[in-house]
């Protein structure tokens, strides 16, 4: 026991998220293989990795940055939807499916961490109110864009259009993606060891860059800017790099996720998916990656939980975050919140609200 409190936080914080992950799966996955649990809950295992995934990474941007992103979800349909075009054309070069599942989901955090890299050029100039909307924006005009694409392959290759599937001209083709109705056709390839793979990655990258110099010297930006730069600290090139990390995780989650179902549409990456993994990060603690864990599997699980109270289980969902949030009693939280609230009153008056700080 004195060992244990010998220890410094960094590898007491380590042990601890590793070993939820661990335990997690010593006790699911033979419970799942013995059929223990039922279909419902069984069938949320990949889901809860994939938003595992999620929330860590946005912990990164939230959490040790220091800045609001309400666009996450976008970096994760990227993932999704580029790791579903390279693992349907990859079908017949790659026949083994863990295999091609690795590879989609590296291509998805490839992808992925280049949107980041792109939009993370304009935006991080931005702090506060004004950085919440252009992430926002940001988020809906990737899943339009999406949601005009036709994607189709044959024996001549991969086609594009964003008119309509007949402009495709495709010859004996497949359908990779239908415009709004998304991906179809995709091979179930995401498995439980896989999604538990895939956080205890997330784990070893977001953790290292935390504890790492430049890990330091984005929390140093968090705590205060203006002291950072004094010190020769480059502002702009450790939140590029965080923003990157964060973006190519939520891209292979995104991965993880979609390769968990036959098809799967632009809509479920909306702004609705950003604040719910916004709130995972919130009421698990910013800054806390086991709280974070436990709270994203937790939360995500609690409205099957409470299927059974048919029509009253959502109020009662909503009950829990706010009794959560009320014992947290955390002052970084009620910022976050507070800057949610402002950016909603921002987008009802039309963009005439308050100037934030830029």
């Amino acid at each position: 026991m004195n060992k244990i409190k010998s220890l410094n936080k960094s590898t007491l914080t380590n042990i601890k998220s590793y070993g939820l992950v661990v335990l997690a799966f010593i006790i699911l996955f033979p419970m799942q293989n013995m059929g223990l649990i039922n279909h419902s809950i069984s069938g949320l295992l990949v889901p809860i990795c994939a938003y595992v995934v999620m929330a860590i990474s946005l912990n990164l941007t939230v959490g040790f940055l220091g800045e609001l992103s309400l666009g996450h979800a976008e970096f994760m349909s990227v993932g999704a939807f580029s790791s579903v075009v390279v693992s349907i054309c990859l079908q017949e070069a790659i026949p083994s499916g863990p295999l091609r599942l690795l590879v989609a989901i590296a291509a998805g955090g490839i992808c992925a961490g280049l949107a980041g890299f792109i939009i993370g050029i304009p935006v991080l100039r931005l702090r506060g109110d004004y950085l919440a909307i252009v992430t926002l924006a940001f988020g809906e005009i990737i899943k339009n864009i999406i949601n005009c694409l036709y994607i189709g392959v044959d024996g001549s290759g991969l086609h594009f259009s964003m008119k309509d599937i007949a402009s495709l001209g495709l010859t004996n083709g497949k359908i990779i993606l239908n415009g709004p109705q998304g991906a179809v056709g995709i091979t179930k390839l995401s498995t439980f060891t896989a999604g538990i793979i895939l956080i205890i990655f997330a784990l070893f990258v977001v953790l290292n860059f935390v504890n790492s110099k430049s890990g330091r010297a984005v929390t140093a930006i968090r705590d205060n800017r203006i002291a950072a730069e004094s010190l020769g600290i480059s502002v702009t090139r450790y939140k590029l790099t965080a923003f990157i990390i964060s973006a190519a995780l939520a891209g292979m989650a995104g991965a993880l996720f979609a390769m968990n179902f036959s098809t799967i549409a632009a809509k479920k990456f909306d702004f609705n998916t950003s604040i719910l993994v916004l709130v995972f990060v919130v009421l698990g603690g910013m800054g806390n990656i086991p709280g974070t864990i436990i709270a994203t599997a937790l939360l995500y699980t609690l409205p099957e939980l409470l299927r059974f109270l048919n029509d009253y289980r959502m109020l009662i969902y909503a009950i829990v975050l706010i009794i959560v949030m009320l014992l947290r009693n955390s002052e970084r939280a009620k910022q976050i919140i507070n800057r949610m609230i402002c950016t909603f009153k921002f987008n009802k008056s039309g963009g005439k609200g308050d100037e934030g700080n830029v």
